[in-house]
């Protein structure tokens, strides 16, 4: 798989990226702080598909809680490969890089999420805060992360959540966190795609010669070895792609760059969206 830290910092510039996309109703977001925040969002949910591997960083983050939810995670994963295999696929006797890498598992996360935040609100808000908030922390800074000790980065990770739900209305965290834990995990995705081995993306509803839980995998000559040269390229382009965005952020110019790249006006016109209906940041 490729390395948390590329995960994270893929996520983040993805993040800052589509959060000038998305219309408002659809979690786009309206500041240049929503902007980050919507990025931090979606670093720590690029490293969510990896809670069913116990030795993934994300697995690690919050000491024997998320080891435990690892475990549990895998556990289930490769429980229901085996329960909805199809009559070629050999028998799961592991569930990482299954079920939670799978589009269907990305979406139902941002709904889910949406889901719980509209019926439980306040708390649902900070508590997802709080878990994607800290594996972005984790993501996003490794080295420190090691060195110190996760009960540090489970304080700070609650600080960061209810300074973020201070600021944020509670009635825009629905779709815009939905939203934004959806994008980290298609992008956590795309970055395992990259990789020799694949991902099963549409299994177990769209079968291929007789198997659901088939890889799809890029051509062998664009696919990289995980923790391999590759993957520190990967991860030095998306670090100097999220320094870029943010100094356009904060300058105001981020819009426009993205209009000039993207033909927002068919879009617009496909979708039903007028122009003013995307996020205009000032």
């Amino acid at each position: 798989m490729v390395m948390g830290p590329t995960h994270a910092m893929s996520g983040a510039a993805v993040g800052l990226a589509v959060a000038q996309i998305l219309p408002e109703q659809w979690g786009g977001v309206t500041t240049a702080e929503e902007t980050f925040i919507y990025a931090g969002l979606a670093a720590g949910a690029a490293m969510l598909p990896d809670l069913d591997a116990p030795s993934a960083t994300v697995s690690r983050s919050f000491g024997p809680v998320t080891q435990v939810i690892s475990r549990f995670t895998e556990n289930i994963a490769q429980t229901f490969v085996n329960v909805t295999r199809g009559r070629k696929d050999k028998p799961c006797k592991n569930g990482h890089r299954t079920a939670t890498h799978t589009i269907w598992a990305a979406l139902a996360a941002g709904i889910g999420a949406t889901a719980l935040i509209g019926a439980f609100g306040k708390t649902a808000v900070i508590g997802l805060l709080f878990f994607l908030l800290g594996l972005g922390i984790r993501g996003l800074l490794p080295e420190w992360s090691k060195k110190t000790d996760w009960l540090i980065v489970t304080g700070l990770s609650a600080a960061l959540a209810y300074a973020v739900w201070s600021y944020v209305p509670e009635e825009s965290f629905g779709v815009f966190l939905g939203s934004a834990i959806t994008v980290g995990c298609l992008t956590h995705m795309l970055g395992d795609l990259a990789t020799k081995q694949g991902i099963p993306a549409f299994a177990p509803l769209l079968p291929f010669k007789g198997r659901r839980w088939w890889n799809l995998k890029l051509p062998k000559f664009l696919s990289i070895r995980a923790n391999g040269p590759a993957d520190w390229i990967l991860l030095t382009g998306f670090t100097i792609a999220v320094i870029a965005q943010i100094g356009l952020v904060a300058s105001g110019n981020m819009r426009d760059v993205m209009l000039d790249l993207l033909p927002f006006e068919v879009v617009a016109q496909d979708l039903g969206i007028t122009a003013p209906d995307f996020a205009d940041l000032h």
